[in-house]
Parts: C-alpha cells; sequence; structure tokens
C-alpha cells in the first residue's frame, strides 16, 4: 500500500507522525536483527535503503506485528500495509557515501517543505491551493522566515528525527553507545532543490580494495559478534566524515569495534 494512501487511512498527524516514523525503524531495527549480514540502513519518510526481497517481505512482517505498539487506537484492516524494495550495487564506498549523503539532503529539503506547507494550513487557516502557491519559487531561508515570523517556529528545533531522517547499524562498542552524538547541522544547500546527482563526499575512512577470504571461524566469530551487537537507532550527519571515522566497521564490513 502506498504510503500516502496508508497515512490518510490512518489518520497520520501532518507533517510528520512520531508513531508511525518510530514504527518504521522499530520495523528495521528487528530485520536488523534477523539478518546479521546487513551492515546499515537508512530511513527517511516511508522509505529505507537497503531493502528487497526478503529483507522486504521480514520488514513488512515487524511492521503489521509492531503496529498495536505505536498505534494503540487504530487498529490494521485490509488491505494491509505493503513495501518494495530494490537493488542497487555501487562500485565503491565514495559513491555508497555519496547516495546515503544525497538521501539526507534530500530529507531535510522536503521536511522543511512539508513543515512549512502544513504549517500554513494548519495554523494560517489557507488549503492545500494557496499553501503551494505561497511556497512556490521560495529557497530555505524563505521558508524559514515564514516559520519564524508568522508563527514563531525556529525550524532549528524540529525533532532530529524529521531534520535527518534515521540511520541504524550495528553498535558493537556497549550496551550503550559510547560515541558522543553529533548534533551539528550538516552541510545541507540552501537552494531549495533536489541535487541532479549526489554531492561528494571526502574521503573514506577505508580504501576500496577487495578484503582477503575469510576461514571458517573467522566467519562464524564475526556472525556471533553481530547477533550480540546492539542495534543503534540514530538521527544524526551522515554526511560529514566523523560518523564513518567513528564507526569503521560500517564501511569495512568486518564485525566488532576494531573492524578497519
Amino acid at each position: 500500500m502506498a504510503n500516502s494512501k496508508l497515512s490518510a487511512k490512518y489518520e497520520f498527524e501532518k507533517p510528520n507522525d512520531k508513531r508511525a516514523l518510530d514504527l518504521m525503524n522499530a520495523a528495521a531495527e528487528g530485520v536488523m536483527k534477523e539478518l546479521q549480514d546487513l551492515v546499515l540502513a537508512y530511513g527517511v519518510s516511508d522509505e529505507f535503503s537497503k531493502l528487497v526481497t526478503t529483507v522486504v517481505s521480514t520488514f513488512t512482517s515487524y511492521y503489521v506485528y509492531l503496529w498495536p505498539s505505536y498505534f494503540e487506537d487504530k487498529t490494521l484492516f485490509p488491505p494491509l500495509p505493503s513495501f518494495d524494495g530494490r537493488a542497487v550495487l555501487y562500485p565503491n564506498d565514495r559513491i555508497l557515501r555519496d547516495y546515503v549523503s544525497w538521501r539526507q539532503v534530500d530529507c531535510h529539503i522536503n521536511n522543511l517543505y512539508n513543515t512549512t506547507f502544513w504549517t500554513l494550513i494548519q495554523k494560517g487557516g489557507m488549503n492545500s491551493t494557496d499553501a503551494e502557491k505561497e511556497l512556490m519559487g521560495t529557497v530555505s531561508s524563505d521558508k524559514n522566515e515564514i516559520l519564524f515570523s508568522r508563527f514563531g517556529i525556529n525550524y532549528n528545533n524540529e525533532p532530529e528525527m524529521f531534520k535527518k531522517g534515521s540511520v541504524l547499524y550495528r553498535d558493537y562498542t556497549s550496551t550503550t553507545s559510547s560515541f558522543t552524538t553529533l548534533t551539528t547541522e550538516p552541510d545541507l544547500p540552501k537552494a531549495d532543490h533536489t541535487p541532479a546527482s549526489p554531492p561528494e563526499s571526502s574521503e573514506t575512512p577505508n580504501p576500496d580494495e577487495p578484503s582477503a577470504p575469510k576461514s571458517k571461524t573467522q566467519a562464524a566469530k564475526e556472525q556471533k559478534l553481530r547477533k550480540r551487537a546492539r542495534i543503534a537507532v540514530e538521527h544524526v550527519d551522515i554526511i560529514r566524515d566523523e560518523f564513518w571515522m567513528q564507526r569503521p566497521w560500517i564501511l569495512s564490513g568486518k564485525a566488532g569495534r576494531g573492524g578497519k
């Protein structure tokens, strides 16, 4: 079921329904617990990257199973939620990072627009047509000004999940992550458009070179580490280098906090 139909059917809050986003994150967390070979998931709105086939069916199962935990007052009924997926093979880590960086930029652009659009409707008394006309041709600074000057809303104070999306990964450090959460805003474009191609990132912490074959013992050990690792759900900057440098195992594919 398309997200627009699902959100309308169960009256999700606009522009963001925290319950719906938390449910998506919980379903993705369930997928990563079930499928230990997955190393990273990034979610924005109704999408999670790296979901296909078995992953999609597992995600859908968890989504339906966990629904009552997030929407106690809304009972699911047919047609039930369903999700699709696609697989894209990126040739190296740099291009993979460019892709997820582009998705986070896109998250910011879309959320700023949606936040302003629905504020004009819910608090400004406009209909959808007038709100669209009001925002036509505006850039990010214009939308920030509308939110602050007319409605006293500082967009910087909006929840990080709404502005940055959600990134899930295996945390090998401890039950409680010892990393310092990045709270600075990512370097997002001021112009209000989706980049034609992913922005270039700086050098990745891991070179793109084939790794040596693993022994059965090593592979089994890493599989155990992945299974025991905590699935971290964070809403942080994944454009800058800090996120990747502090978690080198994500791109290396080697389980454990020392996976470089």
